[in-house]
């Protein structure tokens, strides 16, 4: 319906759509203190558990009186924070090690894919529970557990990448011209590497956030009472009868995050890729 009255290819409404949910997300992380009506840690006992709809409470309030669209909102900036450093982290590692075991093969392709293929049979957020078991929970420690545990695909895509690149003329061209292998890897590799990488930097975004929420929901992620969408939930849990809108608000922010992230990353998809453009 909405492609046919704005006459719209249903990709063009889709990519509409992820790019505006996602630059609500940005805007909420980036302007957060100024958009939040409240201060989200501040306390109100005589307002406690207000539904949503009260005056001067747009969203209601928590089991403290704190408001729940100011806390949704420095959550937003939490998840996109957090989100961010994650998805760069993962992509810096991961294309370094997968350059490495593309270009120059042989045994350094065997070290180094040994070494992903057993970081890769756990689990991302089994292996992030166990590095934040041991580190601790805090903003960076997620940082460190989520790369590490999504880094291995990135290693992947870009090292099958590098391996079909590497029988390109014009590699053998830049050794011809005296090009050190350094130089070559940057100048020629690199550039080819960025379109499959960045197709699947918008979907780890996606999945770093519903990483960082279940690590939150779970006690290993942003430690209270900063919030974040995960700690919401969890704290919500006690009182899912009496205030159901606490579990469905913050679970509704990361559904619609989810769906416009995926939207978003299915659009980058069709731009970069030119077999889905025909």
């Amino acid at each position: 319906m909405i492609a046919r009255a704005l006459k719209l290819p249903r990709r063009g409404v889709s990519a509409i759509l992820g790019v505006t949910i996602v630059g609500l997300l940005v805007l909420a992380a980036v302007f957060g203190p100024s958009i939040a009506p409240y201060d989200p840690l501040k306390l109100d006992f005589m307002a406690r558990l207000k539904g949503p709809g009260t005056p001067g409470h747009l969203l209601g309030t928590d089991e403290f009186g704190r408001d729940i669209l100011s806390r949704l909102t420095y959550g937003a900036r939490t998840s996109a924070w957090i989100a961010f450093a994650t998805v760069t982290f993962a992509i810096i590692l991961g294309m370094i090690v997968g350059i490495l075991a593309g270009f120059y093969r042989g045994w350094v392709d065997r070290l180094l894919m040994m070494i992903n293929d057993a970081l890769l049979a756990f689990p991302g957020l089994l292996l992030a529970l166990g590095i934040m078991a041991v580190t601790g929970a805090s903003r960076d420690a997620i940082v460190v557990a989520l790369g590490l545990a999504y880094a291995p695909a990135v290693v992947r895509v870009v090292r099958a990448s590098v391996m079909s690149i590497r029988q390109r003329e014009y590699i053998e061209a830049s050794f011809v011209m005296g090009n050190t292998e350094l130089v070559t890897m940057m100048r020629h590799v690199l550039p080819n590497c960025v379109a499959p990488v960045t197709v699947l930097a918008t979907t780890m975004f996606g999945w770093v956030i519903l990483s960082e929420s279940a690590l939150s929901f779970l006690g290993l992620g942003v430690p209270p009472p900063a919030p974040s969408w995960g700690n919401m939930l969890a704290s919500a849990r006690p009182f899912i009868t009496q205030a159901p809108y606490l579990i469905v608000l913050p679970g509704l922010f990361i559904a619609f995050t989810l769906l416009g992230i995926n939207m978003l990353g299915d659009a980058v998809r069709d731009w970069l890729d030119p077999k889905m453009q025909a």
